[in-house]
C-alpha cells in the first residue's frame, strides 16, 4: 500500500553567494540577476517552484542582494508609467513577477555554505518537508523535474535529489550518490554520497544537480556537521547522515534526470542556455535562428 505524507508547499532557494565567476558584472549586480533573454535567472527559478505546486517560497540573501527583493516587489512608478503608454503587454510582464508567489526573504550573514543556508531557513520551513532549488541549475519548463520529486517524496517520505549521469571526468565537480536501482526506472535508492570526489574515487557517475526536496529531520543534522570540503558546511555531507541511517529522516531517493538543464553558474553554460532559449522564443527565434545560421556558415 502506498504511504501517504504530508504535503509540500514551501521552496527555499539560496542566493547569498558572490557570483565571483561573472566579475565584473556582479561587483555591484547579484549574480542571479544576470539577463537570459530577458528575464532575470532567479525569476525562471522562482517560475519551477510554483509550477510545481510551491508557492511559498523563501530566498536566502546576503550582502547587496537587494536588488533580488525589489525584482520580486510592485513598482508603482513604472508600472504607472507602462499604464499611461498603454503598453499593456510590458505592464504584465512587469506586474508577472510581484504576483508569481509568496515571497520572503532572510539573509545568511557569514557565507558558511550550501549547508548553512538551507539551516537558515529552519525558523520559516519548521517540521514540513521542503524543496531546496539552487538558482544556478535553470531546468527547463518542459521538463518537470521537481514536479516529479515531490511525488517520489509524498509517495517514500523522507529526502528526494535530483541526479543526472555525467561523464568520469566532470564527476570532481559535483557531489555524487552510490545507488540501488527500485522498480520505478528514474528513482533509484541512494544509500552513500561523497562531494566532489576525484573520478577514481566515485562511486557511480550520478552527480547531485541543483534540486531537493528534504525531510526537515536534515535541520538538526546540519545543526552538528563541521564544516567540510572548503572550509564549509556542505549539505552533502549531511545528506550522507541521512542515506546511512533512514531510521533518523527516512530514506534518501534520487530521480534520474536526462531532461534539459542550463548551468547558469559558468560562463559558457550561461551563453549557451540563452541562445537555446533565444532559438526556442515564438518572437524571437525566427530571426535569431536565421542570424545565428549565417553568422556560422561566415566566421566558423
Amino acid at each position: 500500500m502506498t504511504q501517504s505524507h504530508p504535503r509540500i508547499s514551501k521552496a527555499v532557494i539560496p542566493a547569498a553567494g558572490l557570483g565571483t565567476r561573472f566579475l565584473p558584472a556582479t561587483k555591484a549586480t547579484p549574480k542571479e540577476m544576470l539577463p537570459v533573454v530577458d528575464k532575470p535567472a532567479i525569476q525562471y527559478v522562482v517560475e519551477e517552484a510554483v509550477s510545481a505546486g510551491l508557492d511559498d517560497v523563501l530566498m536566502v540573501t546576503g550582502r547587496n542582494k537587494r536588488p533580488l527583493e525589489d525584482h520580486f516587489d510592485r513598482n508603482y512608478e513604472l508600472e504607472s508609467a507602462l499604464q499611461k503608454k498603454g503598453d499593456a503587454g510590458r505592464l504584465a510582464k512587469v506586474q508577472e513577477s510581484s504576483d508569481l508567489a509568496t515571497m520572503h526573504y532572510v539573509r545568511q550573514g557569514d557565507p558558511k555554505g550550501l549547508g548553512h543556508a538551507v539551516l537558515c531557513a529552519a525558523p520559516h520551513v519548521g517540521h514540513e518537508p521542503f524543496a531546496v532549488l539552487l538558482g544556478d541549475d535553470l531546468i527547463d519548463p518542459r521538463d518537470p523535474l521537481l514536479r516529479r520529486m515531490v511525488e517520489v517524496q509524498e509517495q517514500h517520505g523522507g529526502s528526494v535529489i535530483a541526479l543526472m549521469e555525467v561523464a568520469p571526468e566532470q564527476i570532481h565537480l559535483y557531489g555524487c550518490a552510490a545507488v540501488d536501482p527500485t522498480d520505478d526506472g528514474d528513482v533509484v535508492k541512494v544509500h552513500d554520497l561523497v562531494e566532489k570526489p576525484a573520478a577514481a574515487d566515485a562511486p557511480s557517475n550520478y552527480a547531485i544537480i541543483g534540486r531537493y526536496v528534504l525531510d526537515p529531520h536534515i535541520f538538526d543534522i546540519l545543526r552538528k556537521t563541521e564544516p567540510g570540503r572548503g572550509g564549509e558546511i556542505q549539505l552533502t555531507d549531511a545528506l550522507q547522515q541521512l542515506a546511512a541511517d533512514e531510521k533518523v529522516g527516512g530514506p534518501v531517493h534520487g530521480v534520474v534526470f536526462k531532461g534539459r538543464r542550463y548551468d547558469t553558474g559558468d560562463r559558457g553554460d550561461y551563453l549557451r542556455a540563452i541562445v537555446r532559449l533565444a532559438c526556442e522564443r515564438e518572437d524571437l527565434g525566427p530571426d535569431f535562428r536565421t542570424w545565428l545560421r549565417s553568422y556560422v556558415a561566415e566566421e566558423m
